[in-house]
């Protein structure tokens, strides 16, 4: 906001602040209004009262715009994704409804940005990225908060705007808890940015240690699709052939169904208990002898025709000591 503008706001006549009821004082987007004080009255005090109060209210203007209380318009070319990502995807449909939106209302709530911290004149979005995404396809500038934040409390609005609006999915969530903890935040850091207790985040947590990222890619954002059943496909994953389930869902039929519908589809996968293959069996047969040899990796069977020599089978069991020390010395020799 250019700052002559400012000089061009009068101050009211001190009959009129008296006869205004006490304003609602409540701050809007972070902006902290200046209390309205009594002008004094007389020609030359009235002036300097005026000018006193638009270089006071200029002043201040500029103090909330360096603490990030103030929303600018930012070029969307300026600014850069969060360094850590909370999404699988924006989804088409979505955005177009916000598009759309926007187009109409205008953009009613401001995204956050911080001074990107190794691009001078560039910024960095702690929260609104559908948003910013929405403004870049329209062409307009984006309005925004200007904010000092760390690495920690960037994550943390981050989180919490989206903990807020309840537009990410429990697996995104989870993801994002994930990718927090891969880049060494605290979990006290990564509760704050998710709004969740100890056990809550342990839960979220073990789904990303059960269920591989590509499967997750495979299914897709899933926004109906709470802890319990994420944890059940991720228990039966451990007998499951997860590159079949992966391979599946990602065919064409699969990508035209819906994300919560493929994550059904690969429950009922790996719950699909695989037959174990049997064992190549070599059958030998001996010439003129009633009996049948089946060999396997392990070992042999003999099998014995009791149609063909009843009682040939314990004949050979008696003598299969002899037949075992006539072995070993045939062996030794």
């Amino acid at each position: 906001m250019a700052r002559k503008n400012l000089i061009e706001i009068s101050a009211p006549s001190a009959a009129r602040v008296e006869a205004i009821a006490p304003r609602d004082n409540r701050p809007i987007a972070g902006f902290v209004p200046q209390e309205r004080v009594g002008v004094p009255v007389g020609g030359i005090t009235k002036t300097l009262g005026n000018i006193t109060e638009k270089m006071e209210r200029a002043g201040e203007l500029e103090r909330q715009l360096a603490a990030g209380q103030m929303i600018i318009e930012l070029d969307p070319s300026l600014i850069d994704a969060s360094f850590v990502s909370d999404r699988l995807a924006i989804d088409a449909a979505e955005l177009a409804d916000l598009v759309e939106q926007i187009r109409e209302h205008g953009q009613q709530v401001p995204i956050l940005v911080r001074p990107h911290p190794e691009a001078k004149g560039r910024y960095q979005v702690a929260y609104g990225h559908r948003r910013l995404a929405a403004i870049r396809d329209i062409g307009i500038k984006v309005r925004a908060v200007v904010r000092d934040l760390t690495d920690d409390q960037l994550v943390v609005s981050q989180g919490q705007e989206n903990s807020a609006r309840t537009n990410l999915s429990y697996i995104e969530r989870a993801l994002f808890a994930s990718r927090l903890e891969e880049r060494g935040f605290g979990r006290d850091v990564i509760m704050a940015a998710l709004s969740v207790d100890k056990a809550a985040l342990s839960r979220m947590l073990i789904v990303m240690r059960q269920v591989p990222l590509d499967l997750i890619n495979a299914i897709g954002a899933a926004p109906e699709i709470g802890r319990r059943r994420w944890l059940e496909l991720g228990d039966r994953l451990e007998k499951a052939d997860v590159r079949t389930i992966i391979a599946e869902l990602s065919a064409d039929d699969a990508r035209r169904i819906s994300s919560d519908e493929r994550f059904h589809r690969a429950l009922v996968l790996a719950t699909k208990k695989t037959a174990a293959p049997k064992p190549a069996v070599a059958k030998t047969e001996v010439n003129g002898v009633p009996v049948m040899i089946k060999k396997t990796a392990a070992g042999a069977t003999f099998v014995f025709d009791g149609k063909t020599a009843p009682g040939f089978d314990r004949f050979v069991q008696e003598r299969l000591q002899g037949l075992f020390q006539e072995f070993k010395k045939h062996r030794g020799a």
